[in-house]
């Protein structure tokens, strides 16, 4: 896979060793997450973790100290952006909090990268040892970046809300995370006025605000208060011209989370990818005896609500559709981390429920990857194959343009420039 590397000097060609932490990858299908551009035939190189130059191969000029990976007739892709996960363990915190260490957290993280996701945006229940994590991210990252929520806001009052959303900040947050949602008329929903002064203190400290919620109604409530991103799909009915004029006019996005609906009634009965090696070569095998368990599917048959979040699914389909078509930006996300909702898979699953509801592959793609960092804030650091930029990549033994399965061809996983351990395939 290396290509020898000489020199030539008076005449005569010498070995010449390779220049650490510089690494040429040549030949490949460069897909650069930014408005659906692909380089054909290109060069990506990549210095100390960021990308050096990245072009066609004919234009770039390879450096003669550089490691050279030959990739020809792989594609190359930004590495995947979730920016609605959950890298935690809310019930252990609450139970147990010396269960939430560095090490869980990092486990966490490896796992989503060796999946191809390379960020991640943890929407909530994220302890010390998350943001312990977050500010260790450097030259030598070897999993997923991760950004922190810490404790989602759930204040019933405007001034407990400024209490909340200063302890959050005073954490070191990276955003704030509220829920607007009675949960299909189970729980209490938060109030317009407490949701507008959650945004209002947030904003006083320079914190965005990522709203959870389900009605249509509480959308265009929370983007006429301010709100920055909408967390998940609305559900409830087909969304309005108005809410796509304001989402579009306050450049808000809107993260689909599809999946998870998907994770309510799927185990009804056992799931067709629990066969799948893709999903058995991370997944917990006591994890997935638990969830084919007759009691437990009996359980979710049972619950009241299942039918209505099947339909729920299908609505946000044909709504990602519409606002994709109507200029909203889209942002990938997939709330996995509980119970159920498998960290890495999942996302994969996500991809294809995009594209099943009329994005196209390059759409998906362009969502998880550009857009999301966009949608952000870090589109100066990642999102793209761009130089300057992290070296946060996957390179793909498919084409995933061709079909959005592809991006499970995954070869190898690259951040800051590193290879990620256990995601390198023969």
């Amino acid at each position: 896979m290396l290509a020898t590397i000489v020199a030539v000097a008076c005449g005569t060609t010498e070995p010449l060793a390779p220049t650490p932490r510089l690494t040429a990858f040549t030949g490949a299908r460069i897909i650069v997450g930014n408005e659906g551009a692909v380089i054909e035939n290109g060069t990506l190189v990549m210095r100390d973790g960021q990308i050096e130059a990245v072009g066609a191969t004919v234009s770039i000029s390879v450096p003669a100290d550089a490691e050279v990976r030959n990739v020809q007739g792989k594609t190359i892709i930004p590495g995947l952006i979730n920016v609605h996960g959950h890298v935690n363990d809310v019930r252990g915190i609450e139970a147990n909090p010396a269960f939430y260490t560095e090490a869980h957290v990092a486990d966490q993280l490896g796992r989503y990268a060796r999946y191809g996701i390379t960020t991640v945006f943890s929407l909530g229940g994220d302890g010390p040892a998350g943001v312990a994590v977050r500010d260790h991210q450097g030259s030598d990252l070897k999993h997923a970046r991760l950004y922190v929520a810490g404790r989602v806001v759930t204040a019933e009052t405007p001034e407990e809300a400024t209490e909340q959303v200063n302890a959050v900040a005073d954490f070191g947050a990276n955003l704030v995370k509220i829920r607007v949602d009675d949960n299909l008329g189970s729980s209490q929903k938060m109030p317009p006025e407490v949701y507008a002064a959650v945004i209002d203190a947030a904003h006083a400290r320079g914190l965005r605000v990522a709203a959870h919620l389900y009605y249509l109604e509480d959308a265009q409530g929370l983007l006429e208060a301010g709100a920055d991103l909408i967390a998940h799909s609305v559900r409830d009915q087909e969304v309005s011209d108005e809410l796509i004029a304001m989402l579009t006019g306050n450049n808000v996005c809107l993260c689909p989370t599809l999946m998870r609906e998907v994770s309510t009634y799927v185990y009804e009965e056992r799931p067709e990818w629990f066969d799948d090696p893709f999903f058995l070569r991370e997944a917990d095998p006591a994890v997935i005896q638990a969830l084919e368990a007759p009691e437990y599917q009996e359980r979710i048959r049972s619950r009241p609500n299942s039918a209505t979040y099947k339909e729920a699914l299908l609505t946000a389909q044909r709504n990602v559709k519409v606002l994709i078509d109507g200029g909203v930006r889209i942002a990938f996300g997939t709330d996995t981390g509980p119970a159920g909702r498998f960290q890495g898979y999942f996302e994969h699953g996500e991809l294809e429920l995009m594209v099943q509801a009329g994005l196209t592959p390059m759409q998906a793609i362009v969502s998880a990857t550009g857009d999301a960092a966009r949608c952000m804030q870090v589109e100066d650091e990642i999102g793209t194959l761009e130089t300057g930029k992290w070296a946060d990549f996957v390179v793909l033994g498919a084409n995933p343009v061709d079909n959005i399965r592809n991006v499970r061809t995954i070869e190898s996983v690259w951040i800051a420039g590193n290879l990620v351990p256990g995601s390198e395939t023969d």
